[in-house]
């Protein structure tokens, strides 16, 4: 551990948390493959620009890519350059991701509350544990890398015991390397606390004019490294490249973007949701109802970051809760001060057991119940349920899992916050694995991807009945595009213009017949994926969309043999 990490008296005990999270972020991430459409995609974009040695336009489906910066693209070819094109680094990558994120909470709680080392050691427990952010941490995504730029950037902007004046060239650089994984969205988390300084750092109330100026050198500097690569990649992308760089990502996002295709009022109540499982402990309750004025400087800083981003994100119409992923950060430094301020108050009085996290154990030990007696209902026809059923060979063992961590959280006595997080965690690994042993054969596109792969090898030309979101380039290492047909029109001229090619649909529901004519099928997110053979489709599907079938042979049935 960095020496400047510790400070006198403080142990390494306390920073247990770190070992813990990459054991637990590792396990989990490798439970199952890449998750389509979140981690397919990017790995998607990475893959071309590999593939097509495409250091500043990223690529998908064989057409320049307009909607990400290339941040996130450059790291994964960092390491495929070392080890080779693969999986494995690119899901590293992500735990190491979230393991700087938690090495920087804990940074910014220390210089937050100087005075208390309860809320440094609580917050990245709290963090770790968010069940919601643990599970999306694990896609290989843009938001995890951007909240550490954008905790980066207030790192720069908060005092610390040796320096009272902001680090504006950090700011700058990591502004800058925030615009480079996601581009402008990035100044919308950090604006905030810097044009309210004055209001929670005494520097900036005292120097605002200093604050202020270097302050918008600072964004303008960080500004020009994305200019710098938008104007290199827009003309290295070509003219229509350039046109969606440069104009659908600024004006044509603002003006979408303020549609209210959903209500304003959508994140607050799911905000339970992002600190589960924390929502479900009422000491936590209890104290941020307790948080009163005067605050301290650092829980007005955390005032000034989260409020005007959450209403900001709140006038969007495009809502996601990974969109607040970097604010969450920002949650669970909030609750360590308040059940700081908490522990504070009540040291030495005695903890009433109703304010412990019997709520979270009693849904654990529930959960583990009907686990545990789902085989014996199976057996005894009283679930009817696929899912259910396919659950049943090992849910008794999952069941247990459960168990146990309810009893753990039923034990009296100190570190209630640290067993709350490790049963947190384990429970949503534990879950995780239970997806992945019994519903992930119904996300995994691996088998359809090498069957795409084979096809393209012998030059056979590939279409999808829907937008296509870059799901099998990455996966089957495709090197031509997939054409997206949306319309019947669009797919009668293409099987017109394309005898021998396959179609990649997704129907409600197949028949057996259907099953026996497709190339390939599997059940896919509540629906089905079949690849056909012109042929093989035209014969299915006569009566709806095709015109009359083809006499080609269907390459597809010698590609399966």
């Amino acid at each position: 551990m960095p020496r400047s990490f510790l400070r006198r008296g403080e142990s390494i005990s306390a920073w247990l948390w770190l070992p813990f999270w990459l054991v637990m972020a590792t396990i989990a991430i490798f439970q199952h493959g890449p998750m389509p459409m979140f981690s397919t995609r990017a790995l998607s974009v990475a893959w071309e620009m590999w593939q097509r040695h495409s250091f500043l336009v990223p690529y998908l489906n064989g057409a320049p890519y307009s909607d990400k910066a290339p941040l996130l693209f450059w790291l994964i070819q960092m390491g495929w350059a070392v080890g080779g094109v693969g999986d494995v680094w690119p899901r590293l990558l992500e735990v190491l991701f979230g393991a700087t994120e938690l090495v920087l909470v804990a940074v910014l709680a220390r210089r937050l509350f100087p005075p208390s080392r309860w809320q440094r050691h609580a917050a990245p427990w709290l963090l770790l544990t968010f069940t919601y952010g643990f599970l999306f941490g694990l896609q290989v995504m843009y938001e995890v890398l951007l909240a550490v730029c954008v905790l980066t950037a207030l790192l720069a902007l908060v005092p610390s015991a040796r320096r009272e004046q902001p680090h504006f060239v950090l700011f700058a650089l990591a502004i800058g390397l925030g615009l480079l994984t996601k581009g402008p969205v990035m100044l919308l988390h950090v604006a905030f606390p810097w044009l309210l300084g004055p209001w929670w750092n005494a520097w900036a109330k005292r120097e605002p004019r200093r604050w202020y100026g270097q302050g918008a050198l600072a964004l303008l500097g960080g500004c020009a490294m994305l200019v710098v690569w938008a104007l290199l990649a827009a003309h290295a992308g070509g003219p229509e490249y350039r046109n969606q760089l440069l104009f659908h990502q600024t004006a044509g996002r603002v003006v979408n973007a303020f549609a209210h295709a959903k209500p304003v009022w959508w994140y607050l109540p799911l905000l339970p949701v992002v600190i589960f499982p924390f929502a479900l402990w009422p000491r936590m309750w209890l104290a941020l109802g307790a948080l009163r004025h005067p605050l301290e400087d650092g829980t007005r800083f955390l005032f000034a970051w989260l409020l005007p981003v959450l209403l900001v994100f709140s006038l969007i119409s495009g809502k996601q809760l990974y969109y607040l992923l970097p604010e969450y950060a920002g949650f669970a430094l909030l609750l360590a001060a308040a059940l700081g301020q908490r522990h504070r108050q009540s040291a030495g009085a005695a903890k009433s057991g109703w304010l412990g996290p019997w709520p979270l154990a009693l849904v654990n030990l529930g959960l583990g119940v009907a686990l545990t007696l789902l085989p014996w209902l199976v057996i005894h026809g009283r679930v009817h349920s696929p899912m259910l059923s396919a659950m049943a060979p090992v849910s008794i063992y999952v069941g247990a899992a459960y168990l146990l961590l309810g009893g753990l959280l039923l034990v009296r006595g100190r570190g209630e916050l640290v067993r709350i997080a490790i049963v947190g965690a384990i429970g949503a690994v534990v879950a995780n694995g239970l997806f992945s042993t019994v519903l992930w054969p119904a996300f995994n596109l691996k088998p359809a991807a090498d069957v795409l792969a084979r096809a393209q090898a012998q030059g056979l030309p590939i279409a999808n009945l829907e937008s296509y979101e870059g799901q099998f380039h990455f996966l089957g290492r495709l090197t031509q595009p997939i054409q997206s047909l949306h319309t019947e029109p669009e797919l009668q001229a293409w099987t017109a213009a394309h005898p021998k090619g396959l179609i990649i649909s997704y129907p409600d529901s197949m028949t057996p017949t259907m099953r026996q004519q497709a190339a390939y099928t599997q059940p896919f997110r509540g629906v089905w994926m079949a690849v056909w053979s012109v042929p093989a489709l035209t014969a299915a599907h006569a009566d709806r969309w095709l015109p009359a079938a083809y006499e080609a042979p269907s390459a597809v049935e010698r590609l399966m043999r």
